[in-house]
Formats: structure tokens, C-alpha cells, sequence
């Protein structure tokens, strides 16, 4: 059989993603109630890090062992990546070896490549382009506090990167409007994230007026990794994007706000915001482990034959 990978949010379809918010919110009540669950048992996640990780590191380590499988962390240097080895070779070996793979790496089309060699299924945890796992958090989190996302409005404000691609597939796949503010120079392009047009996706100058209604605001940090030697251009170029109480008070009432962190207080956002009662980003950072386990039952085990099964 054909092993069903996770390269990008758009790799499912809706009846998909909404099933792994029903066993998101079935294995963390178990887990909230310390019950083991533990489908994975002789299984093993093989995590390849080219990229710097904590959430990604601890989340899917973390869930892989309370499903009662094991994870190997492996960093480039612990690899023959370091030495020139093609990642097609890699993927050959490591996936006749284990049950699943998760890479978080630098260009999409490494992770591709890995994934068209590989017999088992492989899980995006971050490139360049897209970050898959921390929209599948965010969306259930948003579904947790608020209910359907559908017909909302999500302001995204700061740098057009992988999690606001993701968030522009997550909107059409979804069918909520996504309203983007960047600076001159760093606007979205929607063709990026593999998108051909569409009513869900609106442009705006003013970050303001990118929050007015808005159900969520959102952000990421100025500077994503890779782009370290921009760091004293972005803070010139993002010094009005920062979320702050005037941006809060143009959304709906009760919206939320959400950053998939590290964040830097004083910059993409103000302390006020991210430590206020409209942030829910410790719950959204709690999530990628209960949405991740999900995600690992799926592509292993396939569906449960009830999403309320023992």
C-alpha cells in the first residue's frame, strides 16, 4: 500500500481533518483523566530535526510515548546528512526501520523527496513553506473555545511565512475569511500556498483594519529561522505590526488571540496581549500534543471505527 503522508494541511481533505478534531478531543479527555491509551505499542516514530525545536521536539516525543510507542530523535549531525548521504537514500533506509517519520527541515522539497522514497508515512513538523501540525493545534484549539471556524474571520498581522500559508489553505479548506496585514515588501502570495483564487483571502495595509470583527488574531515572530541576518531590517520594517490592545479592541468581543511561539513581547506582540484573557496560547501550545497523537493514530492505525471508541 501507498503510505499516506502529512506534507501539508491541503493533503487532507475537510471529512479528514474534522475526524482528527474528534480524536484530538477523545484522547486528550483520556488523558486529562489518566487514562492510557496507548494504540502505538511497538511502534516507533523516527523525528528528523534539521531545524532548532521545542514544541515540535517535546510534542511529538512526548505523544509517541504515551501511545505507547518510541521516538528516536535524530539531528542532522547524528545522521550521514552531515556528510552528503541524499536524502532519497535516507528515506529508503530509515523507513524500513520504523513505523512513521516526522522531518522539520528547511525547503518543502526536501521533505518531498524524503516522502516519495519512503515506505511509511511521513509527517511534516516545519519547512520553509508550510507548517501543517501547528494549524491542525490552532484550528482545534479555535474549535475547543469557540466552536466551528466556519464563517469566521481570522486576522493574521506580521511576516507572510509558513504558518500564514497554512492558515490561507486552512481557510479555504474550512471556509472561514482570512484577512492578512504585512508590512510593504513581505505580502502574501496566495499562489504559494497552492491556491488558485478564492473569497475566503483578503489583503489589508492597515494591521487595524486587518483585526476589525475579527474572530482570532494571530501572529508568529518577525524574524523565522533562516532569516537571522534580516532581524535589524524586520524590526524597522514591522514596528506598526505589532498586536497590541488597539488591535484587540477592533476584533469581536470575544475574540482570541494565538501565537504559536517563541514569542518576543514588545515585538510582534505586547505582553498585555499575550499574557491578557483573549490569549489562548497555552492551550494552543498544550494542543500540538493532543492533535499530533491524533494525527499519529491516523496514519498508522487508520480510522477508528468510532470516534468515541475505547
Amino acid at each position: 500500500m501507498t503510505a499516506k503522508h502529512f506534507l501539508q494541511l491541503s493533503d487532507f481533505e475537510r471529512g479528514e481533518l474534522e475526524y482528527l478534531f474528534e480524536r484530538t478531543r477523545w484522547i486528550k479527555d483520556r488523558f486529562k483523566r489518566y487514562e492510557a491509551y496507548q494504540p502505538l505499542r511497538d511502534r516507533t516514530l523516527a523525528m528528523v530535526f534539521e531545524k532548532a525545536s521545542t514544541r515540535t521536539r517535546v510534542s511529538f516525543e512526548a505523544g509517541m510515548n504515551q501511545l505507547g510507542g518510541i521516538a528516536i530523535n535524530l539531528n542532522r549531525h547524528d545522521t550521514q546528512l552531515s556528510r552528503g548521504e541524499p536524502i532519497e537514500d535516507l528515506a529508503r533506509v530509515i523507513s524500513r526501520m520504523v513505523d512513521v517519520v516526522m522531518i522539520r527541515t528547511f525547503e518543502q522539497s526536501i521533505i518531498e523527496r524524503f516522502a516519495a522514497h519512503s515506505r511509511v508515512p511521513v509527517i511534516n513538523g516545519l519547512t520553509n513553506e508550510y507548517h501543517p501540525c501547528q494549524i491542525l493545534a490552532d484550528i482545534y484549539t479555535y474549535i475547543e473555545h469557540r466552536g466551528s471556524i466556519e464563517g469566521k474571520t481570522v486576522a493574521w498581522i506580521g511576516d507572510s511565512n509558513n504558518v500564514c500559508n497554512t492558515w490561507l489553505q486552512a481557510a479555504a479548506i474550512f471556509g472561514f475569511k482570512f484577512h492578512v496585514s504585512t508590512p510593504p515588501g513581505y505580502e502574501v502570495d496566495p499562489t504559494f500556498a497552492g491556491l488558485r483564487g478564492g473569497s475566503h483571502f483578503r489583503s489589508f495595509a492597515d494591521p487595524l483594519a486587518a483585526c476589525r470583527g475579527a474572530h482570532l488574531v494571530t501572529t508568529d515572530v518577525w524574524t523565522s529561522m533562516g532569516f537571522e541576518a534580516e532581524n535589524d531590517e524586520r524590526k524597522r520594517a514591522f514596528s506598526d505590526w505589532m498586536v497590541d490592545a488597539r488591535m484587540m479592541a477592533q476584533a469581536a468581543p470575544d475574540a482570541l488571540f494565538m501565537h504559536c511561539l517563541p514569542a518576543h513581547r514588545g515585538e510582534e506582540v505586547a505582553g498585555e496581549v499575550i499574557d491578557g484573557p483573549q490569549s489562548v496560547v497555552w492551550d494552543e501550545a498544550e494542543n500540538r500534543l493532543h492533535a499530533q497523537k491524533a494525527l499519529l493514530e491516523y496514519l498508522v492505525c487508520g480510522r477508528v471505527d468510532r470516534p468515541d471508541s475505547r
